[in-house]
């Protein structure tokens, strides 16, 4: 009997001894090809002619960038931009308000798609070119770095309602994720993870392929017609104090003249643009200018979508601006009075180089795409 339990000893330590080293091994194994996914750069774009892209913020341990692109950490960044189990309901993704053929907007003034299935206060914004955003993101300006704003539709509770710790909980209960977390940081699933992933698939979001940039380029030197050259020169002429370089946009602040009441103070002040960040009164009504990038697939337009055509934009520069205290003062070009000054042929002939911004191959790029379609 004694001889039989023991035999049976030494065999359950031989197989427990040869487990653990096979589980050694393969641990081992895994960690040398997570650290290889984990450090495969991502071949990150510079177009020719834009200015050079903003990096993720500096890590002063190590002096380098703390969210820098890899191949896993964009792929896992797209997953989770097109899933619904980042939302309180599960029905609720990044792109239930960002779809990829209207620029990354979502072609409705106010959205309700949210997970309360309320109105919400602004306009779902275009995600083009990112990587250059230099001045804070949101209408307002309200978060300084891709990786903080994640938090923003992540948690409100009209949008995605997400309670962070329950958002770890689900990521880690779900095997694949628990595998790309690994590949992408080395590291189970997590919050700041979870925005860093996003953060890097939205930084690739990279729009220059547009007739415009054909042209620019040299690469199709008619890719242009007479109508849109002389539409590009009325862009530079009119729109470029706003709407400037090869971005069109300067990532700036201001008061286009929309409104002249700011008094309403509801909802955290969120009527107030960019003075909600800063209290400079001159701030007061002052919102980001988005890109012109392929404004002609993205209507509608302005920081509450009030407009739903780019006739009604333009119209509105020629002869809707009020004047105010704080009115951008790039809008006074009629001497010295409000308004820029637009003939009905010039107003077709900016918007026919509009269309040369649009960009087909970013509009369907299927590494943009939905990787779960």
């Amino acid at each position: 009997m004694y001889i039989r339990i023991r035999k049976i000893q030494i065999i359950g330590v031989f197989a427990f001894l040869v487990g653990l080293f096979v589980l050694l091994s393969c641990t081992k194994d895994d960690k040398l090809s997570v650290t290889e996914e984990e450090e495969t750069p991502f071949v990150f774009r510079q177009p020719a002619f834009f200015p050079k892209a903003v990096e993720s913020a500096i890590d002063p341990k190590t002096g380098l960038p703390s969210n820098p692109l890899t191949k896993a950490g964009v792929e896992l960044g797209r997953r989770l931009f097109y899933d619904p189990l980042l939302s309180a309901n599960k029905q609720v993704s990044c792109a239930s308000c960002h779809h990829q053929n209207k620029g990354f907007s979502d072609g409705v003034a106010i959205t309700t798609a949210g997970v309360s299935g309320k109105p919400l206060e602004r306009h779902s914004p275009t995600l083009i070119n990112l990587a250059w955003t230099d001045k804070g993101f949101f209408w307002d300006g309200g978060s300084t770095n891709l990786e903080s704003q994640a938090f923003g539709p992540l948690t409100h509770a009209d949008e995605m309602g997400m309670y962070l710790p329950v958002l770890v909980e689900r990521l880690r209960s779900d095997a694949t994720y628990v595998t790309l977390f690994q590949k992408a940081f080395g590291e189970l699933p997590s919050e700041h993870r979870t925005a860093m992933a996003l953060s890097q698939f939205q930084r690739i979001l990279i729009s220059a392929d547009a007739p415009y940039d054909l042209y620019r380029r040299g690469e199709k030197p008619e890719a242009l017609s007479p109508e849109q050259l002389r539409g590009l020169n009325l862009v530079r002429q009119k729109c470029s104090s706003c709407h400037a370089g090869e971005l069109f946009t300067d990532n700036r602040f201001h008061n286009n003249g929309i409104d002249n009441d700011f008094g309403d103070g509801s909802h955290e002040g969120i009527y107030w643009g960019r003075y909600r960040i800063t209290y400079n009164p001159l701030d007061l009504g002052a919102f980001k200018t988005p890109t012109l990038r392929n404004v002609m697939v993205s209507a509608p337009y302005m920081h509450n979508g009030r407009f739903n055509t780019i006739d009604e934009v333009l119209h509105h520069y020629r002869f809707g601006i009020k004047d105010t205290p704080v009115t951008a003062t790039a809008l006074y070009q009629n001497n010295n009075q409000v308004g820029i000054l637009m003939t009905d042929q010039e107003v077709e002939e900016i918007k026919a180089f509009l269309h040369a911004l649009t960009d087909e191959k970013f509009l369907n790029n299927r590494d943009f795409s939905n990787p779960f379609k």
